[in-house]
């Protein structure tokens, strides 16, 4: 992987000097003699890091700064004086300046703030892309066979630079396998970036891949960079490969075989570190029948498959998932920890689940927001999973569900007014309300957040 650094000064004897010590180091240096060539140059190509000079004739730091800010957000700045003062460096800042280094330059100094400004750009993409992802990785949860499978696959696999293929219904967490193979891999500390196929427009879809230069077609002012350039020494996630473009999937295939590709519009070979996972819901071996997906291509990806079993066939998993996603969302919501009723629990665990993991998350957000008190019952659950529960789908298994849960109601609601009498009397204490009931004081305190009781001071 190499870095592209753009060094703006007026001063030769300083764009050769860092030229040499930064081509030294393995990036790749461009130069620009002030702010307009620099700007020029912007066009053509975006650099990963911009070191410009504040002092220059004709359009100074400052002002290039903000230009560049407008135009191009993403790119970090560090800005270099001779004649700094803090209120200099504070303005940089404010205009978004990433640091400010003064001369003459430290080449202990230089070094390191390029390594950290080009390290907090990725690192600021990287946390983009996985934004809200980690609650996510709820595959992984479970004690099923296939659950276990699933992360020792992911363990063995994860040190490795193989291509992957994850194949499941969708909703069965693909994605979050992807995340899961990133973070247990030597590119943890880099990019992890996410394409879904299905939800790009074809047209858009290569400029997405691959980025595209001026004028690559209308409406194309400006060179833009695409997700193979950040994720460049990291990992890129192809959702829904099988809705791939065939033209676009012989492009995807050379990137695989040579790790170069070219931009939309350009003529220049671009090397790339980058390993690719893949996913789909449907199957790649009727696409390659029907001519819509490339064979070759196919063999490329699928390295090593991973088939991600639906829902339905990992029901054990199901409980343990309930107490997840509880968890999530009731720090989420900001809200007091729920249960959830045991019989309730039984009723979701044969349940089909169509959507898989991800309509269950999303039923027990509902039921987290929408439940007022802080168990949930069969009562709370929807419509759609009462009526498709097969233990209530016939009359004598809902009459002797609801029987236990009638009986089983009653047992936890004397239970809870004698633990709340007991510790009325020993004034709520939960010590002596423990050691007086012959009750470890954890299994006290556990039923009285089941209960919801509220322990007065």
């Amino acid at each position: 992987m190499s870095n592209a650094i753009l060094v703006v000064d007026d001063e030769e004897s300083i764009r050769s000097s860092l030229q040499g010590i930064l081509e030294d180091e393995g990036y790749r240096v461009s130069l620009a003699v002030d702010g307009e060539d620099a700007l020029s140059m912007l066009q053509k190509e975006i650099p990963d890091l911009v070191l410009l000079d504040i002092w220059m004739p004709r359009l100074d730091g400052l002002e290039t700064l903000e230009r560049i800010k407008e135009l191009y957000p993403e790119i970090a700045v560090v800005m270099i004086s001779g004649h700094g003062t803090i209120e200099t460096a504070v303005k940089s800042t404010k205009l978004g300046a990433y640091d400010f280094i003064e001369k003459p330059l430290s080449l202990e100094k230089v070094l390191v703030t390029v390594h950290n400004a080009i390290g907090m750009s990725r690192l600021r993409l990287e946390n983009e892309s996985l934004r809200g992802m980690i609650e996510e990785r709820y595959e992984l949860v479970g004690d099923s066979e296939a659950a276990r499978l699933i992360r020792e696959q992911i363990r063995i696999v994860a040190p490795t630079g193989a291509s992957i293929l994850i194949s499941g219904e969708t909703g069965t967490g693909k994605e979050s396998v992807a995340l899961g193979v990133h973070r247990l891999s030597p590119r943890s500390d880099m990019p992890f970036i996410v394409i879904n196929c299905a939800a790009i427009p074809e047209e858009l879809l290569e400029s997405e891949l691959f980025g595209h230069e001026k004028g690559a077609f209308p409406g194309a002012t400006t060179q833009r960079k695409g997700k193979l350039d950040l994720a460049d020494g990291g990992t890129l996630f192809l959702e829904e490969i099988d809705e791939m473009p065939i033209n676009i999937q012989s492009k995807l295939q050379k990137l695989i075989e040579d790790h170069k590709f070219v931009r939309m519009g350009g003529s220049k070979s671009i090397e790339v570190n980058v390993r690719i996972i893949t996913s789909t819901s449907r199957s790649l071996e009727d696409a390659i029948k029907n001519g819509t997906f490339a064979e070759q291509l196919y063999y490329l990806l699928n390295v090593v498959p991973f088939d991600i079993p639906p829902l339905k066939e990992r029901r054990e998993d199901v409980p343990a998932l309930i107490e997840h996603f509880l968890e999530i969302f009731c720090r989420r919501e900001t809200r007091e920890r729920k249960n959830i009723h045991p019989d309730a629990v039984k009723v979701m665990q044969s349940y089909d689940w169509p959507g898989n993991i991800r309509e269950l998350k999303n039923i027990m957000e509902r039921l987290v927001i929408m439940t007022p008190g802080k168990i949930i019952g069969i009562d709370q659950l929807p419509d759609m999973i009462l009526e498709g529960s097969q233990i209530l789908s016939g009359r004598n298994g809902e009459e002797q569900l609801r029987e236990s849960s009638s009986l089983r109601a009653a047992r936890e609601e004397f239970e809870r007014e004698f633990i709340i009498r007991k510790l009325e009397e020993y004034d709520w204490n939960v010590n002596l309300t423990a050691e007086s009931i012959e009750l470890e004081r954890s299994n006290l305190q556990r039923k009285i957040r089941t209960y919801g009781i509220d322990i007065r001071k």
